[in-house]
């Protein structure tokens, strides 16, 4: 589905008839993220603060005392990722294919900037999901006072998002999306499991605590990426997810984050 502003006008008709629709997609989906959060407050997601001790800032070396796991966890990412790569090519090329053939009129790969370990920015490398003049209907959302965005939750994603294309919803659903992620890893910029990269001003909104979460290499999988239905779990939640992993991490713990990952994506449990 092509959805580009070419005339004013026209575009002030179309989009008047759409408002009502994604205002109540909006409305919706805020409700069914609060009933979920609710759920999730239930859940073994739930931990105390208390467990995991004083603030440790950024620049911290927290793996100063596990050089042997560092190394054997980077030697893991480059080997397993060229791997993967090598496998998938054929998967790969056919996923960018459909992805142009369902919206030709950008590239199938869409690059940003992240935040990775300490603070340091890259360019996280992702399949396109959404059309290509998403930040123009973005700001059109905006001026017509229909938000995506959970005031309360930096990171919070409209389950329906209109901007998101018809191939972008399957490849979100499997986490396919995130696949081209590999080639960061073999560049270093993040690992196959840690905290996923978030966006500047996702980070701009982070207290003390939550800034522990880029003491580590970002990554492809964590643990919020292997919870079912993960859109829905509550913010404060998911950092402790990733300060805990920050703090615990081991060979141990990062191979059974990968084979959840592998259930996530045959299962199509991503969101």
């Amino acid at each position: 589905m092509e959805r580009t502003i070419t005339d004013i006008g026209a575009a002030v008709e179309r989009d008047s008839l759409v408002a009502e629709k994604s205002k109540g997609v909006f409305d919706e989906a805020m409700q069914e993220k609060n009933n979920n959060k609710v759920k999730a407050k239930k859940s073994e997601l739930k931990w105390d603060i208390s467990e995991f001790g004083p603030i440790v800032p950024l620049g911290t070396d927290v793996l100063k005392n596990k050089k042997a796991y560092a190394f054997f966890k980077r030697l893991f990412d480059v080997t397993l990722s060229l791997f993967a790569l090598i496998v998938l090519m054929p998967i790969l090329l056919l996923v960018a294919l459909l992805i142009f053939i369902d919206d030709p009129k950008g590239s199938p790969i869409f690059v940003q900037t992240r935040v990775g370990r300490n603070g340091k920015l890259f360019r996280l490398i992702k399949f396109r999901s959404m059309v290509v003049n998403a930040e123009e209907l973005l700001d059109d959302l905006k001026k017509r006072g229909i938000t995506i965005k959970d005031p309360d939750d930096p990171t919070y994603k409209m389950k329906d998002d209109p901007r998101i294309t018809r191939m972008g919803r399957f490849i979100r659903k499997t986490s396919i999306d995130e696949l081209p992620q590999l080639i960061n890893i073999i560049a270093g910029d993040m690992s196959i499991v840690g905290p996923r990269p978030p966006l500047p001003s996702e980070v701009e909104q982070y207290n003390d605590f939550s800034k522990q979460r880029l003491l580590v290499k970002q990554g492809l999988t964590c643990y919020w990426q292997t919870t079912r239905d993960r859109d829905y779990v509550p913010f404060d939640e998911w950092m402790k997810m990733d300060v805990r992993y920050v703090f615990n991490c081991n060979f141990w713990l990062d191979c059974k984050l990968i084979f959840k990952t592998f259930k996530i994506v045959l299962t199509a449990n991503g969101n």
